[in-house]
Parts: structure tokens; sequence; C-alpha cells
């Protein structure tokens, strides 16, 4: 079968060969964080699992707008912690 364009084959072979080379690229590694904040990190994920997994719009309808933007301290001075978040949360009708 004849090639329609000129250089299209050329032109192919060039591409693969690029896209091999960054597929044997070796991977760069994320971003490395420091011990304080690994436990910020891992206290927030343990108080999100304590408040049973919510949803965005159960946040919204226990804080407000802002509840998916705000950390669970804030959320604590807002009035509900993690640990009560279910028990507003039926107070307020969600399910």
């Amino acid at each position: 079968m004849v090639s329609t364009s000129p250089g299209r084959d050329a032109n192919m072979k060039t591409k693969k060969k690029a896209t091999s080379a960054k597929m044997l690229a070796k991977p760069t590694r994320g971003q490395v964080r420091s011990k304080a904040a690994r436990a910020h990190i891992a206290e927030g994920t343990r108080l999100f699992a304590l408040a049973g997994r919510p949803t965005k719009a159960q946040f919204v309808k226990v804080y407000g707008p802002q509840g998916p933007k705000m950390t669970w301290e804030q959320r604590a001075k807002a009035g509900v912690d993690a640990k009560h978040f279910q028990a507003a949360l039926a107070a307020k009708g969600g399910s």
C-alpha cells in the first residue's frame, strides 16, 4: 500500500522514538514532605474517618458553603467536631 503523504512514514517513526524515550526515562519522585506535615495529614485522615467519611454535600449541610475548605480544627471551633459530625448531620436532616 502506498502512503498518500510523502513524509508520513518518516514522521510516525520519529514520534514513536520520542514516545518510547519518554517511557524509558526514570520517573521523578514526588514532593518529599516533612515528618510534621505527614503527621498533620495523618491526623486529618483519622478525623475524616472518625466523622464517617462525609461527602462535600454533607460538609456544606453541616458547616455551610465553606465547610469543605475548612480544617478539622476550624470545624470544631464552628461548633461540630469530627466525633459529633454524624449526629449534627442527622439533626440537620442529612443521610
